[in-house]
């Protein structure tokens, strides 16, 4: 069995991953789902993957999963912790000694929203969240989501992306075909030319650990 370290994404918080690390539980696997110090100006990328290394502690079979503003932080931990896996979920993909500010304009994030936006009437970045990200997400669920969302300090965006190439892991992508946030079309783009692998897909939105936690988790492991 497997311990899956789950990383959330920006300003959100461990909470998110509670349906898939049950389900993960349920197949006899160990989880680890840490609160990174999101808040906090004065720590940054480094000091994220110190949070989870510590969470992790001398746990090992390590398979790290990164969700949105996670994927920058779980190749940091997969090769800090020797990891055997590591997932990205609909997450970011950096690229070396790029900051996090600068990954919108270099991947052309706009200009796809911006397409998709038309093609679906708005739905593609909608300034409701309920819209954009929980489309798919039960709404008593989406609302303690949303209660639960905390701030995000810009200092880890900002400073360069720190490995100097992409861990010598094993690494897959799960692409979410109904995402209203990094629309499948641009994200399929973006990991051809970032990972050079093809995407595992699954039918949900930006917050698949969510809308569909078993499906995720049976994907996961």
């Amino acid at each position: 069995m497997s311990t899956f370290v789950l990383i959330h994404g920006a300003g959100d918080v461990a909470w998110s991953w509670h349906l898939v690390a049950a389900a993960l539980r349920t197949k006899g696997h160990d989880v680890v789902a840490p609160d990174l110090p999101s808040e906090d100006d004065g720590k940054g990328l480094p000091e994220y993957a110190d949070a989870v290394a510590e969470a992790v502690g001398d746990r090992r079979d390590l398979v790290i999963v990164g969700h949105s503003f996670g994927g920058f932080t779980a190749p940091l931990a997969a090769e800090r912790l020797n990891a055997d896996q590591l997932v990205l979920v609909t997450a970011m993909i950096p690229k070396p000694g790029e900051p996090p500010a600068d990954w919108w304009a270099n991947t052309g994030y706009r200009r796809a929203a911006d397409k998709q936006a038309a093609l679906d009437g708005g739905l593609t970045g909608n300034d409701d969240p309920y819209v954009c990200y929980y489309q798919d997400v039960p709404r008593e669920l989406a609302e303690q989501a949303m209660a639960r969302s905390r701030g995000q300090s810009e200092t880890p965006m900002n400073a360069p992306w720190p490995l100097d190439a992409w861990p010598d892991v094993p690494t897959r992508f799960v692409l979410c075909t109904e995402d209203r946030f990094f629309p499948a079309a641009f994200m399929r783009e973006v990991v051809a030319d970032r990972l050079g692998v093809v995407p595992e897909e699954i039918a949900a939105g930006h917050c698949v650990s969510l809308s569909r936690p078993k499906e995720l988790a049976a994907l996961l492991g």
